[in-house]
């Protein structure tokens, strides 16, 4: 006698597996957008720092600082004296006020 699967067990493995993907899938992208939100959020944090870095080096900002901070335009506004960060990631840490640079140092 030959053993195999009934069509009825096959039907409930198939709605097991549509159920876990169901459940997966979402949770999956949600954390391709988390891990997207934490780089943004850490090159913020880094443009920041160079952005006052630069400045205590070179009294100046130059047009383009570091790789951070070009990769951060659209969160990020500075001129030769001050810069801000517009707070549009999602759970950032970054300082959200506007750093203003004196003539021997930066305020926070």
């Amino acid at each position: 006698m030959k053993y195999a699967f009934t069509m009825i067990e096959l039907v409930f493995i198939i709605v097991i597996i549509g159920i876990l993907a169901a459940v997966a899938i979402p949770k999956l992208a949600a954390t391709r957008n988390d891990a997207k939100n934490a780089a943004d959020c850490q090159n913020v944090v880094t443009c920041l720092t160079d952005i006052a870095a630069t400045y205590t080096a070179q009294g100046d900002l130059p047009a383009s600082i570091s790789p951070a901070c070009d990769a951060t335009t659209a969160f990020i506004s500075y001129t030769s004296t001050s810069a801000t960060y517009n707070n549009t990631i999602p759970n950032c840490k970054a300082p959200n006020n506007t750093i203003v640079f004196a003539a021997a140092s930066i305020s926070l």
